[in-house]
């Protein structure tokens, strides 16, 4: 379909170009209509990052990458070491995610209870708890082959579900899961007098058994760093295959549409319940590691903060998207970690809140806003300096080069538990009825609106290190998904009306 030019532009001009929404018609060709969106992946950092990772060959996209990794314990420290440990295991996690929910498009909210069975079954089979010290070898495979079996039960009665139904009916898969192992230290049964012990409840299980492969004994962290260093190569290996693979183009025909994929006589129901058993084998594995790691295993180790931080990752990274899963799920793993800094969090929420107010209203707006907002500041500075409310030196409040610099420009009151409370219920209430203020006065209110960010952050919520951690890592999403909603190496995608 083509379009006319307009006659009623004035001899000489070139006719108005037609509006993004009204270049889309009824059989326009997707690839055609996604012409402009291409163009403009090619800009930017990430898409330069892109345009690298597919011009590396095969071997140094691989080869590079696990050379450095086998060197690394050699000189990293235990505390370090600790955290590549746990970036592997949560690498692997995030690897399962993303073939139920990036290749089938299945929402499972249930994922980390297969990662809690896998690591509770290896426990039960390698621990005092009934005094069962299976070789690895044998516990293992076990473990995998029931995680696959619990895999499959789950996802029997999901098979006919899709969207919201089957993340309501994996959540309570998940939650139930959760509360068993809570209250699984006192289960009754017909033939004990008493009640058995199983899961151990909140104290969970402990003196569980290490790996022991042919011989070794994994004692250390840097066995175990090398176990997943291997572990993952290999599972991102069999990925990338699958994927490319009539599996793996049947999952994402099922994931875009399973109504056409059916249509085209693709098992839709076997291809579910294919994924959800795939996933729960890696989910299963992975918690057979961490079990041996940890040398037990302890009911908070599974609940809902794991499994949001793991959609995070598959979002970040690219729904879909094998690269975009190991990014997305290293930088969701070291982000909590390098946040454990103040000063760190402190400079990252300057930096998302400065990003965020750029990239929505523009660089000219943007520029008059953060003026704005200084001049905010210095106003309410004055304003509660001649009203005598006691307040705070620079230097007896800042603890990182941030809070020295912006100290002269922010009011810090003495009672900061008191005055930061009071702004975070401001602050909560002003952004649910900004949106009723009409539009011509919004823009007085913004600038408002961010000093009282800035104030609550720095006078509450900063000195808190876990509320830091969370909020920056919101932040960093919420501007991220607003600068590329698709993720890092998502596809983007038209939709043809």
């Amino acid at each position: 379909m083509t379009n006319k030019p307009d006659d009623s532009a004035p001899q000489g001009e070139a006719p108005a170009k037609p509006a993004a929404s009204d270049s889309l018609h009824i059989g326009t060709d997707e690839w055609v209509a996604q012409h402009t969106d291409r163009q403009e992946a090619r800009r930017g950092a990430v898409a330069m990052l892109a345009v690298v990772r597919n011009r590396l060959p095969a071997p140094v996209l691989w080869g590079v990458p696990l050379i450095l990794l086998l060197l690394f314990p050699m000189m990293a420290n235990g505390y370090l070491l600790r955290v590549g440990v746990n970036l592997g295991l949560f690498l692997m996690l995030s690897l399962g995610l993303n073939v139920v929910v990036g290749y089938a498009g299945l929402l499972d909210l249930g994922y980390v209870a297969f990662y809690g069975f896998g690591a509770y079954s290896y426990a039960l089979l390698s621990s005092n708890q009934f005094g069962v010290h299976l070789p690895t070898w044998i516990a293992v495979p076990l473990v995998v082959i029931a995680s696959a079996v619990l895999g499959l039960l789950v996802s029997l009665p999901s098979r006919r579900l899709l969207g919201d139904y089957l993340a309501i009916v994996t959540l309570f898969f998940g939650e139930v899961f959760l509360e068993f192992l809570s209250a699984g230290d006192t289960i009754s049964v017909p033939w004990a007098k008493e009640p058995v012990n199983v899961t151990g409840g909140a104290n969970g299980i402990v003196s569980v058994d290490g790996w022991s492969l042919f011989g070794f004994e994994f004692k250390t962290n840097t066995p175990y760093f090398y176990l997943l260093v291997v572990t993952c190569f290999a599972l991102t290996f069999g990925l990338y295959r699958i994927s490319r693979s009539r599996v793996g183009r049947a999952w994402r025909a099922v994931g875009d549409d399973a109504l056409a994929a059916e249509a085209m006589a693709i098992p839709v129901k076997r291809l579910k319940l294919l994924a959800f058993v795939v996933g729960a084998v890696i989910a299963g594995l992975t918690g057979t590691i961490f079990a041996g790691v940890q040398l037990g295993v302890y009911p908070t180790s599974f609940d809902m903060p794991l499994l949001i931080l793991l959609y995070a990752a598959v979002i970040l990274g690219g729904s879909g998207s094998l690269a975009g899963a190991i990014l997305g799920g290293a930088v969701m793993s070291l982000l909590p970690e390098v946040l454990r800094q103040p000063e760190i969090g402190e400079a990252l929420f300057f930096v998302v809140l400065v990003i965020g107010v750029f990239k929505v209203m523009g660089a000219k707006r943007g520029a008059i806003m953060a003026a704005a907002t200084f001049v905010v500041g210095l106003v309410i500075n004055a304003i509660l300096a001649l009203s005598k409310v006691p307040h705070l030196a620079t230097d007896d409040w800042a603890q990182s080069t941030v809070g020295h610099v912006i100290g002269p420009w922010l009011f810090v009151p003495a009672d900061r538990m008191l005055w930061g409370n009071i702004g975070f219920v401001v602050l909560i209430v002003a952004i649910a009825t900004i949106n009723r203020i009409p539009r011509r006065v919004r823009a007085l209110f913004i600038p408002l609106l961010l000093w009282l960010a800035i104030f609550v952050w720095m006078v509450r919520l900063s000195p808190e290190a876990s509320l830091t951690r969370q909020m920056v890592i919101g932040g960093v999403l919420i501007v991220f998904m607003i600068a590329r909603p698709q993720g890092i190496f998502g596809k983007q995608r038209v939709d043809i009306v």
